[in-house]
């Protein structure tokens, strides 16, 4: 008789049914929204306050990486002004601000030259 009972099966579940019933959609979305809310959204204001510092430190004589790859020189940086000139070999630049992702260290050679 025991031998029965292991191998006995339940029932099939109905046709039609959701698996794990009609809440686990919500379920999932939730979980969603709460790493959304502890992890990327935090890590975004993170990334936005740096790259706020990196403008905001932006003056004559600092070398600088662009989002392009171009490693320069600033040769002049005005407060309240977007645009900056920089200079990378022989070519000026004048660029946004904004699109300075590093400092790289100051030049101070570079800035008593010009």
């Amino acid at each position: 008789m025991s031998l029965l009972l292991l191998f006995a099966e339940d029932a099939p579940p109905a046709p039609g049914g959701m698996p794990g019933g009609p809440m686990m959609p919500l379920f999932i979305i939730g979980l969603v929204v709460l790493f959304l809310m502890v992890v990327v959204f935090p890590a975004q204001r993170r990334q936005k306050k740096d790259q706020e510092k990196v403008v905001a430190s932006l003056k004559r004589g600092t070398k600088v990486l662009t989002n392009a790859g171009i490693v320069a020189t600033v040769v002049s940086a005005k407060d309240g002004e977007d645009e900056i000139v920089i200079r990378s070999e022989d070519t000026k630049l004048r660029i946004k601000r904004n699109v300075v992702v590093q400092i790289l260290g100051s030049d101070e050679a570079e800035a008593a030259k010009q």
